[in-house]
Parts: structure tokens; sequence; C-alpha cells
């Protein structure tokens, strides 16, 4: 192992950084004042190792008091985690909300991604950069989906310190983008999560029905809408009851893969390696995507509850949320819930009375599409790059620090809430044999009413669209994100289950639904799309690594009209999207070719 440190020293603001989260230095080694330490011996071995998970943690700790991750700062995480220096540089420079060269204690996050880049993310950039020119300092930068689709075209201002500030501007203008920047206590408040949801209200509402109705910082709120009662159901029953209903009621993942999750629990629950791990996926990145985020904002206590729920269910005592780096207000949240109850006997050493101990630990991501894929997660929690594993062995046998692990997204477990309460036969009675209950859908784009919609599974993208307002001349529909497929005016009455868009040739994803009019120039969006995998891709395998590269650049020439024969440029196109549908290690590799693919064959982009 190379523990090689260079002469750079941290200063004190970045080991305060530090021991705050790791606690003092107990040796020399770990780099205590030499008058104060014993120097007869040094935390080694399996001690050492066992706490490679805190180097994210620690990241994030230098990079909020600092603004950026000098080598003095990384020496010092390193020496306190014995984590050789050269990894931790991969990781630091793996993740796109750190920075290991000095910038600005501030930095504005303006979002360039489908949504926002149809609302008018250029004209904001560019208005934005002449306002907070050289000497601002603020550092401006084009990001990748923020999440507020529903309010763009969007900006996150970060501001470093004790503790870091953080301002969302969305709707963006220039004005309101440079206040958040340069004054964040000054910014206008967020608004609630209620708006966000259209249907905010309807008491027939299963997954959203507390958005907007209770209040989220409240634990007595939320129980007294009913919060709770799947627990206490789940504890009537017993873990092999939980799974059975889950199993009876047809839930399958809300990500996008569609695996049965009764299916993914028994097998966790099976595997005779302990201890075993749940582990929440809210590092929802795909570009459009936002209901996870909306969930956590306006009804925490929902997740907290699922997740006990689900841990119980496969044998977990311990439990991770995995939260996006850019998701400020929902992890303020998240992180009241817990402690709540924590304080109140739903979380700890004896939930509920029933002598079952489970916790939640909040995890931050940092700005990695590729975390989403649950083994790139597993990676980013233990503090190695965010890189995708090659399965077998499945995660339900190896997952999360080597051990049996259930892994679900947020929508997908609060699912099991309404499961519980009503049973499995009322709830597979809803949407279809296929696809059951219901689905939440992120609607933006060319909209009057963007936000999330909860629909049973079979009503149409005609149904969900008029519910949203779509705008007159409407152009496609981009269903499923960014790794997802474009679906023209005339193909509105696509059922939206699983089966239904797989027969129509084109994918639900994770319900994503993107309207664009005849206003969007349709070239740049897919180029913005291979712009953003070319980002993305962890560079792990060759054909995602290079594919991504030359999808991009055979579009460049496309748009641009640089090369000589666009036809020629296509068909490299689709040789280059085969062999990354094929060999890819995981799902980014194998979808960056599905939207322009789609757009080439449905639509006609380039005729």
């Amino acid at each position: 192992m190379d523990l090689h440190f260079g002469d750079s020293k941290p200063t004190d603001e970045e080991r305060a950084a530090v021991d705050t989260l790791l606690g003092p230095p107990e040796s020399s080694w770990e780099g205590a004042d030499r008058s104060d330490a014993d120097l007869r011996w040094a935390r080694g071995g399996r001690a050492a190792r066992d706490r490679r998970d805190l180097l994210l943690p620690g990241l994030h700790a230098v990079n909020d008091r600092i603004g950026w991750i000098s080598e003095g700062a990384l020496d010092y995480l390193c020496r306190r985690l014995t984590v050789p220096p050269a990894e931790a540089y991969g990781v630091a420079t793996f993740y796109a909300m750190f920075s290991v060269k000095p910038r600005p204690a501030t930095v504005l996050h303006v979002c360039t991604d489908l949504a926002c880049a149809a609302a008018g993310a250029s004209e904001l950039c560019a208005g934005v950069e002449a306002r907070l020119g050289l000497g601002s300092g603020v550092s401006v930068e084009r990001s990748p989906c923020l999440g507020l689709c529903e309010r763009a075209p969007a900006a996150l201002a970060i501001t470093a310190g004790d503790p870091v500030r953080t301002a969302v501007s969305a709707p963006a203008t220039v004005e309101r983008a440079v206040l958040a920047a340069s004054a964040p206590d000054s910014a206008p408040e967020e608004p609630s999560a209620a708006l966000a949801v259209p249907q905010a209200g309807d008491p027939s509402l299963m997954l959203l029905g507390r958005v907007g109705v209770v209040d989220p910082a409240s634990l007595d709120d939320y129980r007294a809408h009913g919060g709770y009662t799947a627990l206490r159901q789940a504890f009537a029953i017993g873990p092999a009851g939980v799974i059975r209903e889950v199993t009876d009621a047809g839930l399958v993942g809300r990500g996008g893969a569609a695996f049965p999750t009764g299916r993914k629990w028994q097998a966790t629950a099976a595997a005779p390696d302990h201890p075993h791990y749940l582990v929440c996926n809210a590092d929802e990145s795909e570009p459009g995507t936002f209901k996870d985020r909306v969930v956590m904002e306006g009804d925490p206590y929902a997740l907290v509850e699922a997740m006990t729920i689900a841990a119980y269910a496969v044998g977990a005592h311990q439990g991770y949320l995995y939260l996006r780096g850019e998701y400020p207000r929902a992890l303020h949240r998240m992180e009241h819930a817990i402690g709540q109850a924590r304080a109140r006997g739903l979380l700890g050493d004896d939930i509920l009375g029933q002598g079952y101990a489970f916790d939640i630990e909040i995890r931050r991501g940092a700005g990695a599409y590729i975390c989403g894929e649950e083994t790139a997660l597993f990676n980013s929690i233990e503090g190695y790059r965010g890189e995708p594993r090659s399965k077998p062995p499945f995660p339900v046998e190896k997952g999360l620090f080597g051990k049996p692990t259930a892994e679900n997204n947020v929508e997908t477990l609060v699912n099991v809430l309404p499961i519980l309460t009503i049973g499995a036969p009322a709830y597979a009675a809803i949407g279809t044999a296929k696809s059951t209950g219901p689905k939440l859908f992120c609607v933006s784009g060319s909209v009057d009413r963007p936000g999330i919609y909860e629909l049973p599974f079979g009503a149409t993208l005609g149904e969900l669209l008029d519910l949203a307002g779509v705008r007159d001349r409407l152009r496609a529909v981009l269903l499923g994100g960014a790794a997802g497929g474009f679906v023209r005016p005339d193909e509105l009455d696509i059922p939206l289950t699983f089966e239904g868009t797989r027969e129509a040739g084109t994918t639900l994803g994770s319900g994503v639904v993107l309207a664009f009019d005849d206003t969007v120039p349709l070239p740049r969006l897919l180029l913005r799309i291979a712009e953003f995998f070319r980002d993305e891709s962890c560079g792990q395998c060759v054909p995602c690594r290079v594919g991504t590269v030359r999808q991009e650049e055979a579009l460049h020439r496309i748009v641009e009209r640089t090369g000589a024969d666009a036809a020629a440029d296509i068909t490299l196109l689709r040789e280059v999207g085969r062999a990354m549908k094929d060999a890819s290690i995981c799902g980014l590799g194998q979808t960056a070719w599905n939207a322009v693919e789609s757009a080439i064959d449905r639509l006609g982009a380039y005729e």
C-alpha cells in the first residue's frame, strides 16, 4: 500500500474540518501535536481499513468548509484514515462538486440540461457570467440537471464556510441567480414542495397524499395522518409476512429496471452471510427526474418509515440513505426526520418496543450520475471511485461492504406503505396485471403545469399530458430522460406501463416525461444528451469511455455541418451505439445511444 505523503500541510481551518468529522487525532502518525501524542503507537490494520468509508464525508467536510480540497488537506485526511493519497486523489477528482484546484468560496451551478436548456439556460448562463466577471468572488459552473426541472431554468449557489450556505434560484433570472450567489441569506425562500405537485390535496393520492397537507418537520402531524400504521402492521405479520405482501402486490423497482422488489428482499433475507444492509438510492440524477426530491422534501417521515420496514424484512440493522449532493433542502429535511424518529424511539435499539434495532446514516453524493447504478453507489459509500462492479455476484449476495444488501430507490420504498395499509390484493388491483400500483411521473418542458403527477399504471401518455396542460405545436416527448427514447405527437395513446412502453419500442424508465414544442432545436438537444453521457461516463470500460466521445463528435459534425456526409456519421453513430449497448459494463453505456437512435428513427431528426 502506497502511503507516500507530500510536504504540504493543512491549514488550521482544513484540520478543523477533518477533526470535526473524525474527532481529534490520537497519535502523531495521525497528525497530533507531538507534545500531546503518544509516539509509541499508530492506528493501523483492520481498525484503519474499517474507516475507509469516511473518505467521502471527509472530502465533503473540507470542500464545504474551504470551497476546495488542497494537497495538504487531502494528505491530512488520508493520514487520519490510512488511505493512500493517490487513491484519495482519484476519488476527489471523480466527483463534479469537488475541486482540487483553488476556486472562490462561492460556486454558482447553473443547470444547462434538457428542461433548463428548453427554458433558456444558455441566455441565463451568458447573463450571469457577464454580471459575475473576474474578481466577483463567485465561480460560475455550467451544471448537469439539478433536479429542479419543474421550475426551470435553475441555479444552485453554494458558499463554503462553517456552516456551508446554499441558495436555490428557480425559476432563475440573472438578477435572482446573482443574488443567490452574492447574498445567499437574502435570497427568496425556496417555495414549498407542494408547488411541485399540481394534484396536492387530492385525497385519492397514495404516494403524494401528505405532500402539502402535513408539516414535513412534524412527526406528530405525520402520525396524525396515518404515519407508522404500516410499520405496526409489519411488526404484526413479521419479516416473512412483509415480503409475502410485497411479492403478492407485484411491486417492482421504480428506478427503471423494474426488478421485482419481493424477490430482491427474499434473496437478501435468505443470504447466510451477515450483517445485511439496506441502501436507499436517493441519487436521482437522470435529467428530468425530481420525484424523489419532492417526496423527501414534502413527506420525509414516509421514507424513514419505509426504510425501517424494508430493513426489518431483510434482516438489516443498518441503513444508508445515499442522497444527491445537489439537494440541500432534502438533506436538511431528512436529517431532521431521522433525528426526530431516533429521539422518539422509531429508530435505534428498540423500535416501538419490539426489540428490533435499526438506524439510518445519510451519505451525500457529490455530483456523479453513475452513482445511481447500485454497485457504483456501494463503491462510493465505501470510499472508492463510484465505478460499477461486474455482476455476478449480485448485491443480494455481495453488496455493500461485501455483505448481502437490498437497494431500492425512494419511490419504490414509499410504495411499501400503502401495500401494508390497504393490503396486497387491493394494491395489485390498481394498474395493470404486469404493472401494479400507482406511479410517479416527472413532467416538465413545454407544459403549463410541470410537476410530479401520480397516476395508476395504465394511464396513457396523452392523459398525463392533458393533466399537465401540454402546449400547442408539440414536436416530441422524451420518455425516461436522457437514457430513454423519443415518441411522436401522434403516439400519445401509449399506455404508461413497463410492458406498454416496451411494446411501443420505447421505455418508461424512472418516469421522466419531457415535452418539447417546435421552438426547441432538436439537433442541439441531442448534442446536449451526448455531452451529458460523455461527461458522466466513469471511464472504466472502453465501449462507454470511447463510444460516448465518438457519439458526441459525430453529432457535433452533423449539427455544425462540418462533416462532408451526414449519412456517414449516422452510420457511424449506429455502429458506436450498438457497441456501447452490447459491451458496456453498466446501464449508462448501454442506454447512452437510446435517445439519439429514437430521434433519428422516430422523429427524422436529421432529415
